[in-house]
């Protein structure tokens, strides 16, 4: 059950900075183009940093205010840099956290919670610049038509990978969440199918009723002659 990769779901046409370009034309391409991030690039097109719309308000935050009444939060020298920088140069956050077009959307979505960021800039196997990818990408997997999730559960889960009959097994989708009833050969079986089901894109939660033919979990008690036997 191959999943959606990267490739699938980014952005191709990402529009970009120089590390150059002065801060009101970031700011004009974040309107225009109505994004909230921009990627920055050097002339090999390969990412050097990333200019949010959090670096832009940075500006605004440390400007003060006329009547006194609020106070300036305090910045460290970086910070403090960044706030008063004029170019995508001096604004971005740097290094740019990288993904790559085959992996898969767990993989992707894996990454940004590790590195705590909202989107991944898509590079190919000499780092320049091919897509980007947001949190809202990874998450159009959940749009999956309910029939698409139900079709391949039964076909390539239970059907190809576990080996079972049509009939062994019904399968319900209901605005992603699966229903499993039926019987399966080995109860050892119910846990894997279980997680294959789940590994599924656009799957929200697996429920099941399935029973068992043989319970294989349990140990199997050995003869007490056999046992006095192998001593």
């Amino acid at each position: 059950m191959p999943h959606r990769t990267v490739g699938d779901v980014m952005t191709r046409e990402v529009v970009t900075a120089g590390p150059d370009t002065p801060f009101k034309e970031v700011a004009a391409l974040f309107h225009r183009n109505d994004i909230t991030a921009i990627p920055v690039v050097d002339d090999q097109r390969r990412p050097i940093g990333v200019v949010s719309e959090a670096d832009l308000l940075r500006k605004e935050a440390v400007l003060p205010d006329p009547e006194g009444r609020y106070r300036t939060r305090s910045m460290d020298a970086a910070d403090r840099a960044r706030a008063e920088a004029e170019t995508a140069g001096g604004l971005m956050t740097s290094p740019v956290v990288t993904a790559r077009a085959g992996w898969t959307v767990p993989e992707a979505a894996r990454e940004m919670d590790r590195r705590r960021v909202k989107r991944l800039a898509v590079v190919d196997e000499i780092g320049r610049l091919v897509g980007i990818v947001s949190r809202r990408d990874l998450l159009q997997v959940f749009l999956r038509h309910d029939t698409a999730v139900r079709e391949e559960i039964a076909h390539d889960v239970l059907g190809r990978t576990l080996g079972l009959a049509p009939e062994a097994v019904r399968v319900t989708v209901h605005d992603g969440v699966v229903t499993l009833v039926g019987r399966l050969p080995r109860r050892s079986l119910i846990p894997v199918t279980e997680r294959l089901c789940r590994a599924v894109d656009g799957v929200v939660a697996v429920h099941h009723t399935l029973d068992w033919t043989e319970d294989d979990t349990s140990p199997r008690l050995e003869h007490p002659r056999a046992h006095r036997a192998a001593t």
